[in-house]
């Protein structure tokens, strides 16, 4: 899909490797064959070929020097193990590295704590540093025990892998259902100086608005406080991830985590100034095309969807509807029939809890191949259905709605709903 652009950010390769002094890694420790459920499960495991592909389910970033961190943490009350330890880890706004696991979640687990932390201390004893310093994500399935042999064993030679080009091996280790890698930077000017600011993300199902929506992995060179860091990361947040929903399901696992090493040699940013204004437009960069592809690779889904919501009275009530119409099931599932049935919208937008005027809604119906009214001043209008299927049988859909009650207006992305959906969680263990 094509990247959204802004005039003062540059499209670099790199992913979290794209700044200065970071580094990652990721390997295949395992965890799938030990997660396996039945005795046949794993016989066929251990039956296949010696050459087919093992996807890699444990990475790591590191930086060069240490880092300012914030982090943005799931709402959800069953709060995975990993997010306890990270949260206690970056009380004093620092960090230096990253271990993160696919297949499982470390969620639910009477020893997931002793587990999270055990994954800090090898991390750290193979980079010499301080286990305090490490950030530590999981992901995958929740409920069952995390085997922490396979990943003591893997450690030594994951930290001897390290790069300064290996964010694609880390990328793949965090991908769970993802069916494409989620990885953008961009580089850009603070004052005289260039940085870069780059970031990963995985996230295809269960992904629902409400903090993050996913594991998200973020690194910058530039020099900013962590008071500010966390400030921009969580303003950011809101207007994108946090405007994101495939199924309506919140995550137990949700973390957004950046590091900024400050080898740009920047001046450390530290107030609201022009510069934390451009740091802050890297990051919605950054973050609003990760956001994005999240919603456009939703799990079996066909169609990125997304809907603005423009000339509310206040972004509250334009976010409101917007979210709305993206989580609405009956809506999403005609997306995927590009079946251009806007009552859909309007039922959707009417059970919101926010006010506005039903009898000033406009509604359009936009993609690369056009765009057509199907909604004013609150009622249906005359349109052709096979212009409007022929624009909603593209790949990327927008959802236009006016309110023409103010200046306000808000984004949120979703995607169809497909057959697939149903068929990849309905075995998603095996």
């Amino acid at each position: 899909m094509k990247l959204q652009s802004f005039a003062d950010y540059t499209f670099v390769d790199g992913g979290v490797c794209a700044a200065a002094g970071f580094k990652a890694n990721g390997v295949c420790c395992g965890l799938r064959h030990q997660e396996l459920s039945s005795v046949t499960e794993q016989a066929q495991a251990a039956n296949e070929p010696d050459d087919k592909p093992k996807k890699n389910d444990l990475a790591m970033i590191v930086s060069d020097c240490d880092c300012a961190a914030a982090a943005v943490y799931t709402s959800n009350q069953f709060k995975g193990a990993p997010i306890l330890v990270t949260k206690k880890h970056l009380a004093d706004g620092r960090a230096r590295a990253v271990i993160v696991n696919s297949v499982n979640a470390n969620t639910c687990n009477a020893d997931g704590v002793e587990k999270a932390e055990a994954m800090c201390r090898l991390a750290a004893d193979a980079l010499h540093i301080p286990a305090e310093d490490v950030v530590v994500a999981s992901t995958g399935v929740i409920g069952q025990v995390l085997p922490i042999e396979p990943i003591a064993a893997a450690v030594p030679a994951l930290a001897e892998g390290l790069s300064y080009e290996g964010n694609e091996e880390a990328v793949h280790a965090i991908m769970t259902t993802d069916t494409r890698e989620k990885e953008v930077a961009v580089s850009f000017r603070i004052g005289k100086t260039t940085c870069t600011l780059g970031g990963m993300l995985k996230g295809s199902g269960m992904i629902h608005p409400n903090m993050a929506t996913t594991l998200t992995f973020l690194t910058t060179d530039c020099a900013i406080s962590p008071a500010m860091l966390q400030q921009a990361l969580s303003d950011v947040v809101r207007v994108t991830l946090n405007r994101v929903s495939v199924d309506g399901d919140q995550s137990t696992n949700d973390m957004v985590c950046v590091m900024a090493n400050g080898m740009a040699e920047n001046k450390e940013i530290s107030d609201e100034s022009k510069d934390y204004a451009v740091f802050r437009g890297a990051l919605y960069t950054v973050m609003l095309n990760l956001a994005r592809m999240c919603a456009a690779d939703g799990e079996g889904a066909t169609k990125l969807i997304e809907c603005v919501v423009s000339e509310a009275a206040s972004e509250e009530t334009a976010e409101k509807l917007a979210k709305s119409v993206i989580c609405s099931s009956l809506f999403k599932a005609a997306m995927f029939g590009a079946d251009a049935n806007w009552g859909r919208i309007a039922c959707a937008m009417g059970y919101a809890d926010c006010d506005f005027d039903i009898s000033k809604v406009d509604v359009d119906l936009a993609s690369a191949k056009g765009r057509i009214s199907v909604a004013k001043d609150g009622f249906g209008v005359p349109f052709s259905e096979e212009d409007a299927k022929t624009i909603l049988l593209e790949d990327e859909i927008q959802v236009l709605i006016s309110l023409k009650a103010g200046a306000a207006s808000a984004v949120a992305w979703g995607c169809d709903l497909t057959y697939d959906y149903v068929k990849i969680n309905g075995d998603y263990r095996s």
